[in-house]
């Protein structure tokens, strides 16, 4: 079956919006991934069909991405994109074998990121950090929601207003692929939302579509979020990454040192794969080789 470029791209465009639940930025950056391969191809080797591109090509490429100073995570990344394409046009039988089918990844540098400690969230959420009006409720509670919930940033935007259940104190996020999970509000957190609640209906946002919004009723920016995390971290922590995603990397690590289970762990996370949530044991590593030395009749200070 011949396709042109173009028609190729739209289905497989199509495919990773309808099938594999792609956001608007994932298909944007998956088109913008392949028409820079395309660019590559023609002005390299004179031809611009991706369906006829051999893994020489694929190679030479990858070089060219090196040169320029990619780093190999984000050449990974793009050579995923290609992988997956290929893919959709073996199944759709567009191709009959796949230039990637040999590929493997370039390996990568693990790098393992700090996590808050526990004095570093329990300072943050201190009342007085926060002004006394609607926004510092607001940034309080955003806070606390990401710590107590292990929430990703897009998760918490997307909260709805009857995202939370009062009644049962449970709240439902929408994850990745639509995929719903309850998550239990312990008190410390349901007393902080309760607070938040009653603030937002004095300021007449009870009509309010989203759970967390600016004082227009709107909803918050993930530059907010951001930039919300990142001031008040800069007060008590000295680590390079202050971000949202830093907080949910605290969450599940601080469950992990305490005692939960991974598995747990990963259903709170809404992680598909155990895999995912595996990422948490390295940080964890330190504590746990703490409370080995303390504790083993051989360990240190041990006479």
């Amino acid at each position: 079956m011949e396709y042109s470029f173009f028609m190729s791209i739209f289905k497989f465009i199509d495919f990773i919006a309808l099938e594999k639940k792609g956001s608007i930025h994932t298909q944007k950056a998956y088109k913008k991934n392949l028409e820079e391969f395309k660019a590559f191809l023609e002005e390299t080797f004179n031809h611009k069909n991706l369906n006829k591109a051999i893994y020489p090509e694929i190679r030479n490429w990858i070089v060219c991405l090196i040169e320029k100073g990619n780093s190999t995570r984000t050449v990974n990344r793009k050579l995923s994109v290609l992988r997956s394409y290929y893919k959709f046009l073996l199944h759709i039988g567009v191709i009959d074998m796949s230039p990637m089918q040999k590929h493997q990844p370039l390996k990568t540098s693990k790098k393992i990121a700090m996590p808050f400690s526990e004095e570093e969230i329990k300072q943050v959420l201190k009342e007085e950090n926060f002004t006394p009006d609607f926004l510092g409720m607001l940034q309080r509670t955003l806070i606390a929601l990401l710590y107590f919930t292990g929430m990703r940033r897009s998760e918490l935007i997307n909260l709805k207003q009857n995202s939370y259940d009062q009644k049962a104190t449970v709240l439902k996020v929408l994850g990745k692929r639509n995929k719903e999970r309850i998550i239990p509000i312990l008190p410390e957190m349901e007393a902080l939302l309760n607070t938040y609640f009653n603030v937002k209906n004095k300021a007449l946002l009870t009509n309010a579509e989203f759970l967390l919004t600016t004082e227009k009723g709107e909803k918050l920016s993930q530059y907010f979020v951001y930039k919300t995390v990142n001031d008040h971290f800069k007060k008590v922590s000295t680590k390079l990454k202050k971000s949202p995603h830093m907080i949910r990397h605290s969450f599940a690590t601080h469950l992990l040192d305490r005692g939960a289970d991974l598995n747990s762990i990963k259903e709170l996370l809404g992680h598909s794969s155990i895999a995912s949530t595996q990422v948490y044991t390295h940080s964890s590593l330190s504590q746990i080789k703490s409370i080995y030395e303390k504790t083993h009749p051989r360990g240190k200070n041990k006479s």
